[in-house]
């Protein structure tokens, strides 16, 4: 069936003062549903409009040649601002930040939960042009990493440059952040760790450790 898109899992103002409602509706509504839209678009009427976003991302290079770069892009798109969307809430770091096996693994993989901020935010500070930053679950380990416009870990190193199991992405396109920030990315990747919802990163965490 279609790729649908999902309501907001919390209201637009839901992030202030860190995220702004009017970015968090336009965001939204306007690009996400785009992508959902385009993906639509470029499977209608072939086998690959049953896949889900998973499998289509996946599985890209079964994808025929003509429709390959739309739903890279756009399905790419839909997964990434879908997962976007339920790694923040209104809470975020006022939990504490992450704690057990999370907590554990981020001490183990960079040392101490400050140098995993500083060297995810040097990733989305550094990332050229539109992309995301990224922590994925790769080898058994967490890594860091980053990918160019609505690329996926999930869609290999050979397409996307990075590799592995995503549980956190931080969109660093300019729409994700310019009403309120312009042009400081730094700041906006600041005030963006507020926002992180630790529980839900936990959980992905435990199902790409164990799965």
């Amino acid at each position: 069936m279609p790729l649908s898109l999902q309501p907001l899992p919390y209201a637009p103002e839901t992030l202030e003062p860190f995220i702004d409602a009017q970015t968090m509706t336009i965001h939204h509504g306007k690009h996400h549903a785009a992508y959902v839209t385009n993906a639509n678009k470029a499977l209608e009427g072939t086998a690959f409009a049953e896949w889900t976003v998973e499998q289509l991302v996946t599985k890209l290079g079964e994808i025929p040649d003509d429709k390959r770069n739309a739903v890279r892009n756009n399905a790419g798109g839909h997964l990434n601002h879908t997962m976007f969307w339920q790694s923040m809430g209104a809470h975020g770091a006022s939990e504490g930040g992450p704690k057990g096996p999370l907590a554990d693994a981020i001490n183990k993989a960079f040392g101490s939960f400050q140098a995993f901020q500083e060297k995810f935010a040097a990733a989305g500070v550094g990332r050229f042009g539109s992309g995301w930053a990224w922590l994925v679950v790769q080898n058994g380990s967490l890594a860091i990493c980053s990918t160019a416009n609505q690329d996926n870990p999930l869609m290999g190193k050979s397409i996307a440059g990075c590799e592995g199991t995503p549980i956190l992405g931080l969109d660093v396109w300019e729409h994700a952040y310019y009403l309120k920030y312009q042009n400081r990315r730094a700041d906006y990747i600041a005030a963006w760790w507020n926002v992180v919802n630790w529980n839900q990163v936990s959980t992905w965490f435990a199902q790409a450790s164990h799965g």
